[in-house]
């Protein structure tokens, strides 16, 4: 089955965790973890979501035990169904916004029901039981997806856009491709290379090399998953000297090789 609910010890997550699932925690009690390194605490009643092979580590919490809901991108692609569930770029995949979402303890329990009738109807055997927990799984992520664009509405990084945060996040999103020192991007907002670091990792809580090292790790993520490029022809369309830099340079930061990546995620129905 390419989607499953679990219910974990945190000792299975003390360490380095990765998968090649999409995968959702659900948190009852408030939460200390890092996701590729940077570290987060979430309130009770959250949800973290993670792509494919991104680091996660548990870091405390109140509760001896978490459901996990874990899906294969071959089930349910989330760039397929963007239109009908904007979570790709809102849950998944953005580099500049925090990983999980705080919900009401309503809106909690919702969800896992909705979690419950996902592990019961996996193991129904029914003709239809794919069609329903396709439905489950874009509920859940809906849910989240409205709750999560209702609260960025209200936090001052959407609402300002003249933030130095803001003009990197917009810089660096036109020229991570090229320019990949944090020197450069310092000087493009007047700013002491200093000055800027706190500044962003003041709003980001990244510092501004760590997130352009992220943006070009996720392009690369995106090539694997949703094209059909060689690794050779996406290590120079990503402005690497050669295929076996680019590979190390990936391994380095995801802990998998591209062809590795690529052969346990699998290329999208949408690939190009």
């Amino acid at each position: 089955m390419l989607i499953d609910i679990q219910h974990l010890h945190i000792s299975s997550l003390e360490d380095d965790f990765q998968s090649a699932l999409y995968q959702i925690f659900m948190f009852e009690n408030p939460a200390k973890f890092s996701v590729d390194f940077s570290n987060y605490s979430s309130a009770a009643y959250s949800l973290v979501f993670l792509s494919p092979y991104q680091h996660f580590k548990w870091q405390g919490t109140t509760p001896a035990s978490i459901i996990k809901l874990e899906f294969h991108g071959d089930f349910y692609c989330i760039e397929y169904h963007k239109k009908e569930v904007a979570c790709n770029g809102l849950l998944f995949n953005n580099i500049y916004l925090t990983p999980f979402v705080t919900i009401s303890p309503i809106l909690f329990t919702e969800i896992k029901t909705i979690f419950n009738k996902i592990e019961v109807e996996k193991d129904g055997g029914s003709p239809f039981s794919e069609s329903v927990l396709k439905s489950y799984l874009q509920l859940v992520l809906a849910l989240c997806s409205k709750e999560k664009s209702l609260q960025l509405v209200h936090t001052d990084v959407y609402q300002n856009e003249l933030t130095v945060s803001l003009k990197f996040q917009e810089l660096l999103e036109s020229a991570f491709l090229f320019e990949r020192s944090v020197q450069f991007y310092a000087d493009e907002l007047a700013l002491g290379v200093d000055s800027f670091s706190k500044k962003v990792k003041k709003e980001f809580g990244k510092s501004p090399s760590q997130l352009i090292q992220d943006r070009v790790v996720l392009e690369a993520k995106k090539m694997l998953h949703l094209t059909y490029l060689s690794v050779k022809e996406i290590a120079a369309k990503l402005q690497f000297e050669d295929e076996f830099y680019f590979s190390r340079y990936f391994k380095k930061n995801v802990g998998i090789s591209p062809s590795g990546f690529r052969e346990r995620v699998g290329i999208s129905i949408v690939a190009k």
